[in-house]
């Protein structure tokens, strides 16, 4: 009988595995490490065979796994089961799914990475008592995922949901993707460092130097709301115009889709309510609808780096018919 289901989480340096039973109680979680340098080949033979080992350990036989979710970064057909891009890796419409299959012999499921956190968030984390959320992750850039009525939204052929990727003020700054104004540009952990140093520079008595010791290259996106807690009138202000760009795209997503809940993944997340209170204000003041006649939550992820393979799992189960 098949009472098991392989979740993993490819990243950029790291590959997140998971074991699964049926029911989705969590056996055993481990990582192994990833490299562009060792091409599409060798990276699904090494994540495969650790994936593999980690079921054993588990207590589960091969025969036992009915089925493989997987979460990777890019551009991917889900229904073929093909990156098609993943611009880091250097990969180019490989044949992800059918490699795996005939390493476990198993019915294996793809999506992008970050759809898969969103789902993994919305069934087993912080939005698991809703039926529509959207999960925003920030970091080096913003990514995230629509799940609505419980169903993870890709768009067609699995390209939509790019959320760093809407535009909140034009001509603004240039992006890697061609355009300009880009919320990411603003609103990611990287926007943050930079509009931390930009304020530091202007203010050489503000205590986000005292925060770094003097190292502005230091500089994290934690840096304003530690000084803030201080009383630092910069950092404030670094925090306030940072959470009014965060706030924009957040609000533009709830006037189209209007989903029960928001919730935010990534480091800033953790600066709780110095970021999720003034927030939740922000998104209010800038939607279409207020709070008070339709509730909006907003909240922190929950799952931490076990997001991606709870997503994975989930759409094995499901698209498995389990």
């Amino acid at each position: 009988m098949n009472k098991y289901i392989v979740g993993i989480d490819i990243g950029g340096t790291s590959a997140k595995c998971a074991l699964f039973d049926i029911s989705g109680k969590l056996i055993a979680f481990d990582g192994v490490r990833t490299d562009r340098n060792d091409g599409f080949g060798k990276t699904v033979a090494s994540v495969g065979a650790f994936a593999i080992s980690l079921a054993e350990k588990g207590g589960a036989h091969l025969d036992e796994i009915a089925a493989v979710g997987i979460g990777v970064p890019g551009v991917i057909d889900s229904e073929r089961g093909i990156v098609r891009r993943w611009s880091n890796f250097g990969w180019r419409d490989v044949p992800l799914a059918a490699e795996m299959k005939k390493i476990f012999g198993k019915e294996v499921y793809i999506a992008n990475d970050a759809n898969v956190a969103a789902l993994g968030e919305a069934k087993y984390g912080a939005t698991a008592e809703y039926q529509s959320s959207i999960m925003i992750t920030v970091g080096t850039g913003i990514g995230g995922g629509i799940v609505y009525n419980g169903e993870l939204i890709e768009g067609y052929k699995s390209a939509g949901a790019e959320l760093g990727h809407i535009t909140i003020r034009e001509g603004g700054i240039p992006c890697s993707c061609g355009r300009r104004g880009c919320y990411e540009k603003y609103a990611s952990a990287t926007a943050l460092v930079r509009q931390t140093r930009l304020a530091m520079a202007e203010d050489l008595d503000s205590k986000m130097w005292e925060t770094v010791g003097g190292d502005i290259k230091a500089v994290s996106g934690k840096t304003a709301f530690e000084a803030m807690r201080k009383g630092d009138p910069t950092a404030k202000k670094v925090v306030e115009q940072y959470v009014g760009y965060l706030s924009e795209g957040i609000a533009d997503f709830v006037n189209i889709l209007r989903p029960e809940a928001i919730v935010l993944g990534g480091g800033v997340s953790n600066e709780g309510e110095a970021l999720f209170e003034p927030l939740r204000k922000a998104v209010d003041d800038r939607t279409y609808i207020a709070m008070d006649i339709v509730p909006l939550k907003i909240v922190g992820a929950k799952l931490g780096n076990k997001a991606g393979a709870y997503g994975a799992f989930a759409i094995a189960k499901e698209k498995s018919g389990l």
